[in-house]
């Protein structure tokens, strides 16, 4: 019977997958960057709302989210979600040469992941499940989470520390494809590590009690004065010293990795006044807390110290303080399970012309396989976690990080991966950014990872509702690594004691009387 069902699944999925594709354009050309998703969160709000669900919008006091739920009987309670953030500086066209969509800069956002692909192939699989609770008359309730900001993993600690996860027997959460191994396949040991992100404002808010202001001009700080560092100074002292600091914060640990980048510096004037305001926000990977933390103190201290020297005040607020993933084999089990079933993408003789044409435009050979072999085949989870710590010292549980990390510690989590079109390379070569870009756009590259990932987790959804014997061991499991559950001797409890940090100077799209645009404007040799 549940073989019967699942193929229904997988026909809901073929019945839809024109819809499917058609979303996901929608989503890919709506390309909006972290915490300020608003057409595609309301995108997805009103599609749930037409398939039946009841969804809570601004979730979590963070307006681009939102929680959809399905209930039907009294049943098992299964969890996905949507992620549609994209990259600022990754603005590319659907098409197989470079160049940025119609009417933006180039520094507009893109999407890289696809997180678009990703949660339409997630939804994909989410309204076949339901339509096979309602045919087959299986009790159960499905919620799906619009999770925005995962690129400064940014949503979901929020969620969990609020108690949107608590109460869910399981959550599926399916990425595309980014590195080899992970591709057709689940995790198994090593999950995401940590993450910490914290912006930094210096502020110069006397600048006229540095030194002396004169007394030649009624001008504060006017031209023959000696004026106060101010805040720009601030910043370039601080991001100086973190820099030279940076191989002496952890220098023995692997497995950590800091970016910073730049929000609001000095608003903008070349005059001889201080800047009153610059902004800085950093991000740390680690494998773990103990190194989040020691990363933490260090940049503090610099943000103190570079305030100190320049005359200015320093404010830290967080971003985001994620906690490392925890396995789940027997969830990982009947993942990998109707992965199998379902299978891997497989990509037409439509998605190789196209790929070779993208080959033929950057004055390669085409390809007659242009595409990467492991992106249509599967691997065991077993195998694929051997592979990934082929380099890794045995002393690190972690390794990359995702937001998702922080639904483990609620509830049991499934990291589902499925292959995303990547191109084969000639030796030594290596492809430039907006290939992969252009593939997550271009409908016949990118609709097979869509439909086989909606397959997967269609079939997952059922197994978790009727699988009774199937959830126990999923839930012992659980059980035993946190050391009680929610509250256990082993259990890390949610981080985020901050509010969503949506006030800040994201990068967005703005309407002016030039139309709508990039906040970067196109320049005139982009036009």
């Amino acid at each position: 019977m549940t073989i019967e069902i699942k193929n229904a699944v997988f026909d809901h999925v073929a019945e839809r997958a024109r819809e499917l594709s058609d979303w996901h354009q929608v989503i890919w050309h709506y390309a909006e960057p972290a915490w300020r998703e608003y057409r595609s969160a309301a995108w997805y709000v009103e599609r749930l709302c037409a398939e039946g669900f009841a969804v809570e919008t601004s979730s979590g006091g963070m307006p681009t989210a939102f929680v959809a739920t399905f209930e039907h009987g009294d049943g098992p309670v299964i969890g996905a979600y949507a992620e549609y953030d994209a990259v600022p500086g990754n603005c590319q066209k659907a098409a197989t040469e470079e160049g940025p969509r119609d009417g933006l800069s180039r520094f507009a956002a893109g999407h890289t992941d696809p997180h678009s692909g990703l949660g339409i192939g997630s939804l994909g699989g989410l309204l076949a499940a339901k339509q096979a609770m309602e045919k087959h008359n299986i009790p159960g309730t499905l919620k799906y989470f619009g999770e925005p900001a995962e690129k400064v993993r940014g949503s979901k600690p929020i969620h969990a520390a609020k108690g949107y996860y608590d109460g869910l027997d399981a959550m599926i959460s399916f990425h595309p494809f980014y590195m080899i191994p992970l591709c057709n396949t689940v995790r198994w040991d090593t999950h995401c590590g940590a993450c910490y992100s914290r912006i930094y404002s210096f502020e110069c808010m006397e600048p006229g009690d540095w030194l002396s202001a004169g007394t030649e001009s009624v001008i504060p700080a006017a031209h023959i004065a000696a004026r106060a560092p101010g805040a720009n100074d601030a910043l370039f002292a601080m991001h100086g010293l973190t820099r030279a600091l940076q191989g002496s914060m952890l220098p023995f640990a692997q497995g950590w990795s800091l970016s910073e980048a730049i929000l609001t510096a000095g608003q903008a004037t070349a005059d001889n006044l201080p800047h009153r305001l610059a902004q800085i926000q950093y991000l740390w990977r680690t494998p773990d807390l103990d190194q989040a933390e020691t990363i933490l103190k260090v940049i503090d201290a610099n943000a103190e110290a570079a305030a100190a020297a320049t005359h200015c005040r320093v404010r830290g607020d967080w971003v985001s303080k994620s906690r490392p993933g925890l396995a789940n084999h027997a969830l990982a089990e009947i993942g990998f399970r109707n992965l199998t079933l379902a299978g891997p993408p497989t990509f037409g003789e439509d998605a190789k012309a196209a790929a070779r044409e993208i080959q033929r435009n950057l004055g390669l050979e085409p390809m007659i396989e242009p595409f990467l072999p492991e992106i249509e085949q599967l691997i065991d989870p077993r195998q694929a976690e051997e592979k990934l710590r082929h380099n890794l010292p045995p002393s690190q549980a972690h390794l990359t990080s995702d937001d998702y990390t922080d639904m483990c510690w609620q509830t049991p989590t499934l990291r589902l991966y499925v292959g995303r079109p990547v191109l084969r390379a000639p030796d030594r070569y290596r492809y430039p950014d907006w290939v992969s870009n252009a593939l997550g756009g271009i409908r016949e590259t990118i609709d097979p990872m869509i439909v086989a990932a909606a397959r997967a987790v269609g079939a997952i959804i059922v197994d978790l509702l009727t699988d009774g014997e199937g959830r126990d061991r999923i839930r012992e499991e659980f059980e035993r690594r946190t050391g009680g559950g929610i509250g256990g001797s082993a259990w890390i409890p949610p981080l985020a004691d901050y509010d969503p940090p949506i006030h800040f100077r994201w990068p967005e799209y703005v309407s002016t009387p030039r139309g709508e645009e990039w906040w970067i404007p196109t320049a005139p040799d982009e036009a």
